[in-house]
C-alpha cells in the first residue's frame, strides 16, 4: 500500500526536474538569443556610421545628381515608402529617386538609428501576406539593406522563395552569416547590372 504514494512522488519529482530542465533552457536561449541580437545591434550601429561617413561624397552626388536630372521636381529627391519594422512596427523608408544600386544608400540613416539592420530580411509593407502567419517570424528582426534574398543571384526571385531565404535567416542568423552576405552582396550587384546592360 506504501508503493503507490512512493511512486507517484517520484512522478512528481521527475516531472518538476523536467520543468525546471525546459525552464533552464528557455532561460538561456533566450539570454542567447538576447546577446546576439546586442551584437548585432553594435555590428549595425559601428558599420552603417562608418559606411556613413565613407560614403557620404557618393551620397551627396547622388543626391545632386537626382536634383539636376530632374528628379526633385517629380516629389522631391527621395521616395517614401511604408515598410513593416522590428515587431511589425510601421515606418517610412527612403530611397533616392534612381534606377541605380545607389537609391539604397539612404537606407544606412534607418541602420544607424535602428529602424533597419545591414543584414536582414527583405523589406516589405505591413500589409503584405508574408508579414501574416507563418511569415511573421521575419518581423521579430529588423529588415536589412541587404539580405539572402541579394545575393541569391536571380533579380526574378520568386516570392515563395525569398519568403524561405527571409525565415531561414530569420532562424539561424548570427554574426558571421552577416559578415558573409555583406561580402557577397556588391559582388552580386556588379553581375546582375553587368546583365541587365549586357
Amino acid at each position: 500500500m506504501t508503493a503507490r504514494p512512493a511512486t507517484t512522488a517520484k512522478r512528481v519529482v521527475t516531472a518538476e526536474r523536467a520543468v525546471t530542465t525546459e525552464r533552464a533552457t528557455s532561460t538561456e536561449h533566450a539570454t542567447s538569443t538576447e546577446h546576439a541580437m546586442t551584437a548585432k545591434r553594435a555590428f549595425d550601429v559601428a558599420g552603417g556610421t562608418l559606411l556613413l561617413l565613407a560614403l557620404s561624397p557618393l551620397i551627396v552626388g547622388t543626391a545632386l545628381s537626382v536634383a539636376l536630372g530632374g528628379g526633385g521636381g517629380t516629389g522631391g529627391l527621395l521616395r517614401r515608402r511604408t515598410v513593416a519594422g522590428l515587431g511589425g512596427r510601421p515606418f517610412t523608408m527612403l530611397t533616392f529617386r534612381t534606377k541605380s544600386p545607389l537609391a539604397a544608400l539612404p537606407l544606412l540613416l534607418h541602420v544607424v538609428t535602428g529602424r533597419m539592420s545591414l543584414v536582414g530580411p527583405c523589406p516589405l509593407a505591413p500589409t503584405h501576406r508574408e508579414c501574416a502567419g507563418e511569415g511573421r517570424r521575419r518581423l521579430s528582426v529588423r529588415p536589412g539593406l541587404t539580405g539572402p534574398w541579394q545575393i541569391s543571384g536571380r533579380s526574378d526571385l520568386p516570392w515563395e522563395e525569398r519568403e524561405l531565404l527571409d525565415l531561414h535567416y530569420v532562424d539561424h542568423h548570427w554574426l558571421g552569416m552577416d559578415l558573409l552576405v555583406l561580402a557577397r552582396t556588391l559582388p552580386a550587384v556588379r553581375r546582375r547590372r553587368a546583365a541587365r546592360f549586357a
